[in-house]
């Protein structure tokens, strides 16, 4: 077999790397039973190595090449047209243009041929490197197929097929290139197949786009398709547009975009029975494979022919189940305000934790809720308490059942889930708590961790994982301890009352917001005042200012004592670490960098402090926030005397108020309790880390983070590991990382979007969900890490989502817009107790605002305007 050129009948997907992504697909196809493929052959990407292999001039263009960064366009043009014109200059080997002319002879000198590049790098189910290289069309006789050829080769270096490479980590030196020639079929129509529909993913729908003449003319997006779509031999739509234009071949060679006739315009492109027999092709397609598929497909002679097959890489994984029922299933990311993908430690401790029915998917976590959706009483309470926290998620629900088909109605049966007998208990009967249950609750959990942390030291190996297990159960109870859920559930059902019934009596809208300000025993809105008082602190010392100002490295701390007012300045600090160091950015995923891991994380937000704030900012923001709860509780109860029924409608909103007071400050402290001991754990770990990285099992201590906890356990114990499972997980990780994980999704892999029912937003306002009420204007900072936050008072914040760790940055800023929220998450209450306006929930808002834009927030009736 040559190694130069191979027929298709010579290629399957284990000559990826001779035949590329596009030659191997076509190879795998001309080999299955019923899918007819035109005859072709392909260069391989010895080829290329041999023409490009020794030329000196190439070389040190490419190595100018790897100085350029994607940004620099101007630069990445002038040395790309150099490349490419000195591949187009190169003479090919009379051995390799010998054994393509007699490829020729054999399937048709005369005959016309499409030449088309296929890279290493392209059709592989990780990256779709779709039309990043060069097709050339309707090519006749050898010497222009060989000039094609070297066309072909040169296209890897187009400054978009570069500039691609660069933003996704693709290697210029290692990509290498095939060129496949395939014998040209002249098609009455031709177009693209998706087996899974792109624009909701649903697995079970297939799009088909098709117009008359040659595919090219919809794929370089010159024509208007038809577009079907079908399920299982049905079809569910069809849009017919009028089609103006076809791309026809000429006996000569080459294409020419010709008008169609007006009767042609309006026709569809293929019959119904044509559309059902390509969605069967399809779907065989796609076994063979194994999955989704984006298939290239021409119609002759009421003959289907396939020109190309890649996978689609676009969609979001289905999270895995081994029954065939239908699965609807909720992010818990966009609950938890942390939509980043998690690592498999994270993972299987967040699995251990929870009792709720979670899958994984993408690096992301989701509950299956059909089981809810199926009974009435459950659907009712779940749409309800959904609605609360986050209408969008509601509204796709909504969406789900309204369909009617896709989950089965059950009878409310005793404690099924969301049965008559399960306990979805109306918490608020349990309204009357004594106030002093949430220093209890506080008490017992800060007494277990203390405890935790003493038996934990004198374990190690096997042990330690028996025991960490062991621990998760006691985690598992403080989590979902109905005392502390009725305690959350008592201050949320207050503030709804609140609302509602200020709204009814008195026309007021978001009255909790207020009332909520500088509630007691929130730990995560102290945090953020806490650091306030380390700037105090620090203020007075302008040497420790001054060094804090260039201080990169985690070892700053003990650098410190050095200067004037370095001792205390390392005291608060450290004083702040002890009490909130275990919090971080994403910090349901234990394998996130702690605070106490990297101080120097706090850096620029305590500097920002010192900057924007005078000595004493953290009493007076608490003070103020209290005085302006109180004041507007006086005037609620003053205006509600005036009222028929006044003295009643008075004495009940002040029992509410109370409860709100007393209890709104909890709903934060689960959360904080829970990371705490992921915290103690992975301290732990680390150590276990340590030795098997002495051991050379691991290469560096983070190497756990891409194991599970079972997994990690069986390592400890063997004290040895396929160092290939690491890295094939941090290859995933870098995939999942470029996907943006859906709020609800079903088991059919369709993505359910919610929107928003609103009518009278003002014209170009963007909408969201009002958090915490009020109307602000200012300067928007668009920050997606929170180390790289620079504010200034009065800036307003935009970001993709906030979790607790996000605080810290609260006390600067005047107002807050994120894409991920709901009414109780992080970010919304702890806006509340800032009396900061908010609005979450809002779509794309990190790509629709741009940082330094004068916008208006109002989080009253949930909006934001660009000034």
């Amino acid at each position: 077999m040559s190694t130069y050129v191979l027929s298709f009948q010579e290629i399957d997907s284990t000559k990826l790397m001779l035949a590329g992504g596009k030659g191997a697909n076509l190879g795998e196809l001309s080999g299955m039973e019923g899918i007819r493929v035109p005859d072709g052959f392909c260069i391989t990407t010895e080829a290329y190595k041999k023409i490009t292999g020794n030329n000196r001039e190439l070389h040190s263009l490419l190595d100018e090449l790897t100085r350029y960064k994607a940004e620099e366009r101007e630069n990445i043009s002038r040395i790309s047209a150099k490349i490419r014109m000195t591949i187009e200059s190169m003479p090919i080997p009379e051995d390799i243009t010998g054994e393509i002319a007699g490829y020729l002879a054999k399937f048709g000198e005369k005959d016309a041929y499409a030449v088309r590049s296929s890279a290493t790098a392209e059709d592989l189910p990780a990256a779709s490197f779709a039309g990043q290289q060069d097709t050339y069309l309707n090519i006749t006789g050898k010497e222009e197929i060989l000039k094609h050829i070297s066309k072909c080769w040169a296209s890897l270096f187009t400054a978009r097929a570069v500039i691609y490479r660069l933003q996704n980590g693709f290697d210029h030196g290692k990509v290498l290139l095939s060129v496949v020639i395939q014998k040209m079929v002249f098609p009455q129509a031709a177009g693209i197949l998706f087996t899974a529909d792109p624009i909701t993913s649903n697995r079970k729908v297939s799009s088909i786009d098709a117009s008359f003449g040659l595919g090219e003319a919809l794929v370089s997006g010159l024509v208007n398709a038809d577009n079907y779509k079908v399920q299982n031999g049905r079809i569910l739509d069809k849009n017919i547009p009028a089609k103006k234009l076809a791309i026809y071949a000429l006996k000569d060679g080459g294409t020419k975009e010709q008008a169609l006739a007006p009767e042609m315009q309006n026709r569809q492109a293929l019959t119904d029975e044509q559309i059902l027999r390509l969605e069967r092709l399809g779907r065989k397609i796609e076994a063979h494979f194994g999955r989704p598929q984006d298939i290239e497909w021409c119609l002759a002679d009421d003959t289907f022919y396939i020109v190309q097959s890649r996978p689609v890489t676009t969609l979001y994984p289905v999270p895995e189940t081994n029954d065939q029922e239908n699965h609807v299933y909720i992010s818990v990311g966009h609950q938890q305000m942390m939509t980043d993908p998690i690592k498999p430690l994270g993972l299987s401790f967040y699995l251990l934790t929870t009792r709720a029915p979670m899958r994984t998917a993408g690096g992301r976590l989701f509950v299956d809720v059909a089981p809810m959706l199926a009974r009435p009483a459950g659907r009712k309470s779940m749409i309800d308490t959904l609605g609360k926290i986050d209408p969008l998620i509601k509204d796709a629900l909504t969406t789900i059942i309204e369909r009617g088909d896709f989950i089965k109605t059950l009878p409310d049966e005793d404690n099924a889930p969301g049965g008559k007998g399960s306990p979805m208990v109306d918490y608020g009967t349990l309204a009357d708590h004594d106030p002093a249950i949430v220093s209890e609750l506080i008490r017992h959990s800060e007494t277990s961790i203390n405890e935790l942390k003493d038996a934990i030291r004198s374990k190690s190996g096997p042990e330690l994982f028996d025991f960490i297990l062991e621990d998760l159960q006691n985690l598992k109870k403080i989590v979902t301890d109905p005392q502390s859920f009725s305690v959350i559930m008592t201050g949320m059902n207050a503030s709804s009352w609140i609302n509602d019934k200020m709204k009814e009596w008195l026309g007021e809208k978001g009255t909790a917001d207020t009332l909520s300000q500088s509630a007691p025993g929130n730990i995560t809105s102290e945090m953020g005042l806490a650091l306030l008082d380390v700037a105090d602190v620090i203020r007075p010392y302008p040497e420790v200012t001054g060094y804090l100002q260039h201080a990169k490295d985690d070892r700053f701390l003990e650098e410190l004592a050095k200067f004037e007012g370095g001792p205390e300045a390392r005291d608060a600090i450290q004083a702040y670490l002890d009490k909130y160091g275990m919090r971080c950015a994403g910090e349901i995923d234990i394998t996130k960098t702690r605070w106490s891991e990297k101080p120097a994380t706090l850096v620029p937000m305590i500097l920002s402090n010192i900057r924007n704030f005078e000595p004493g900012a953290g009493h007076r923001k608490f003070e103020q926030g209290l005085q302006e709860a109180l004041e507007k509780e006086q005037e609620l109860l003053h205006q509600l005397k005036q009222l028929p029924d006044g003295e009643q409608k008075a004495r009940e909103t002040k029992r509410m108020i109370s409860l709100i007071r007393n209890f709104i400050g909890y709903r934060e402290y689960p959360k904080y309790s829970m990371v705490s001991r992921y915290f103690v754990y992975k301290q732990a770990l680390m150590e276990e880390a340590g030795r098997l990285v002495q051991n050379n099992v691991i290469h560096e201590k983070e190497d756990i983070y891409y194991l599970t906890f079972e997994e990690l356990r069986e390592t400890v114990r063997a004290n040895k590991l396929d160092y290939r499972l690491i890295s094939q997980r941090k290859e995933e990780y870098r995939l999942y990382e470029k996907l943006t994980p859906p709020r609800v999704i079903t088991s059919d892999g369709e993505i359910i979007t919610g929107k928003y029912k609103r009518e009278a937003l003002p014209a170009g306002a963007i909408a969201g969900l009002p958090v915490s009420s009020g109307i602000i204007e200012g300067r928007a900072r668009v920050i997606l890490n929170m180390e790289d936050a620079r504010l200034e008072e009065g800036d307003i914040l935009v970001t993709s989502f906030t979790d607790p760790s996000w605080t810290t940055l609260f006390v600067s800023v005047k107002g807050l817009v994120t894409e991920v929220g709901g009414l109780m998450t992080h970010g919304a209450v702890i806006a509340r107790e800032y009396g900061l306006p908010a609005v979450v929930g809002v779509e794309n808002a990190t790509r629709l605002i741009k940082d330094g834009q004068r916008i208006r927030v109002n989080g009253t009736d949930g909006y934001v305007e660009i000034l």
